[in-house]
C-alpha cells in the first residue's frame, strides 16, 4: 500500500458532504453510465455473521464498499456494522483512499432520497414526518430540507426517549422538528413522509395517507421485510433507486408482487430514468407517489469520489 494513501475518518466525510452538493453529484452520477452489481453478501461464521459488498465503476473511479454485520457484537459493546470504502483510479486501478463507510452511507442514503422528492414530491410539501428513530433519522429529515422548504417535521418511533433525542438532534440543526404521539394524524397532513426502519409489518397504511403525498421507504431493505401496506402499493405511482436492487431485495415490492398485487409493469422508472427525463416523475398535484430503495453502489461511489475531490483538493 503506497504511505500517501489517504483514508478519511468520519468527521471528515460528514464535513465534506453536504447535502446540496450530494444530491447533485448524484444526479449527474445516475445520468451516466456508472455499473454496480447487486450486493453480494456472504456468510462467514456459523452464528450468522456476514461479509457485504458492494462494488461500482463508471469509467472514471471504481470502489467497493465493505460492509460487515456481526450480530454478536452487541453483547461485546461494540456496533454490529462495520463498513470501509476502497475508492481506487478508474484508469490505473490503483487505490486513490480508504474511506469510513458509515457516515457515507447515511449521507448518500439521505442524498438519493431527496433526489428522488426532487422530481416525485410536490414542489410546494412543507410538513415531513419522519418514522423511526434510528441513525438514519436525521440525515433523511436534513437531505429532504435540503430540496423542499420544509416549515415542519413530525417524528414518530415507538420510543418515546429516541423520539425526543432525534428531535432535539434536528433542532440543535435549525430544523423545525416536534415529536408527535401519532403516526396516523401526522400522515393526515403529511407532504412527504420518510421512513426508515428495520418493521417486519407495515407502518404506513394507505388508508391514512391523503392524496399529493410522497411516500419515501428507505427501511425494508429485505424480503421479509416492509413499512407500507399492499393498499398503498397498489395506490401509488412506484418509483425505485434500481429495479435489479429492489425487485430482489424491497419487501415493500416484493411481497405484493408475490401475491399478484402488483406487477413488474406497476414499477414506473427507477432514478436513472427520472434524471434523465425518461420519465417525468410526478404527473398531477393529487397523485400518491412511492420511492423504495434498498441503496446501491452507485451512490456509495458518487459519495466517495466527491469525498476524495474535496478533501484531496484542499491538502
Amino acid at each position: 500500500m503506497s504511505a500517501t494513501l489517504r483514508h478519511f475518518s468520519s468527521e471528515e466525510v460528514h464535513a465534506a458532504l453536504d447535502f446540496a452538493a450530494l444530491v447533485e453529484a448524484l444526479r449527474a452520477q445516475f445520468a451516466s453510465e456508472a455499473i454496480a452489481p447487486v450486493r453480494s453478501s456472504h456468510a462467514v461464521t456459523p452464528a450468522g455473521d456476514r461479509l457485504l459488498l458492494m462494488p461500482a465503476w463508471d469509467g472514471v473511479s471504481l470502489g467497493v464498499k465493505i460492509v460487515t454485520v456481526f450480530p454478536g457484537n452487541r453483547a461485546r459493546g461494540v456496533p454490529s456494522v462495520a463498513a470501509l470504502y476502497v475508492l481506487m483510479d478508474g484508469v490505473t486501478g490503483h487505490p486513490v483512499a480508504l474511506i469510513d463507510g458509515e457516515p457515507l452511507t447515511l449521507r448518500r442514503t439521505g442524498a438519493a432520497s431527496a433526489l428522488a422528492s426532487s422530481m416525485l414530491s410536490r414542489e410546494d410539501a412543507a410538513h415531513l414526518v419522519i418514522v423511526g428513530t434510528g441513525a438514519l433519522a436525521p440525515y433523511m429529515a436534513e437531505a429532504h430540507c435540503a430540496v423542499r422548504g420544509i416549515e415542519r417535521i413530525s417524528v414518530w418511533g415507538r420510543t418515546p426517549a429516541h423520539v425526543e433525542r432525534t428531535v432535539d438532534t434536528l433542532v440543535a440543526q435549525g430544523l423545525p422538528a416536534r415529536a408527535t404521539a401519532s403516526l396516523q394524524r401526522a400522515l393526515a397532513d403529511a407532504d412527504i413522509v420518510s421512513c426508515a426502519t428495520t418493521a417486519r409489518e407495515p407502518l404506513v397504511f394507505s388508508a391514512d395517507v391523503r392524496d399529493g403525498t410522497h411516500v419515501d421507504l428507505v427501511g425494508a431493505f429485505t424480503p421479509d421485510m416492509r413499512e407500507s401496506d399492499d393498499a398503498l402499493v397498489a395506490r401509488a405511482s412506484l418509483f425505485v433507486d434500481t429495479f435489479a436492487g429492489a425487485l430482489k431485495e424491497g419487501g415493500d415490492l416484493v411481497q405484493p408482487m408475490s401475491r399478484g398485487v402488483i406487477a413488474r409493469e406497476s414499477i414506473r422508472a427507477e432514478l436513472a430514468e427520472l434524471v434523465t427525463g425518461a420519465h417525468p416523475g410526478r404527473r398531477t398535484r393529487d397523485e400518491v407517489t412511492l420511492f423504495k430503495s434498498v441503496g446501491t453502489g452507485v451512490e456509495d461511489l458518487c459519495a466517495a469520489r466527491l469525498v476524495a475531490q474535496r478533501l484531496l483538493r484542499d491538502r
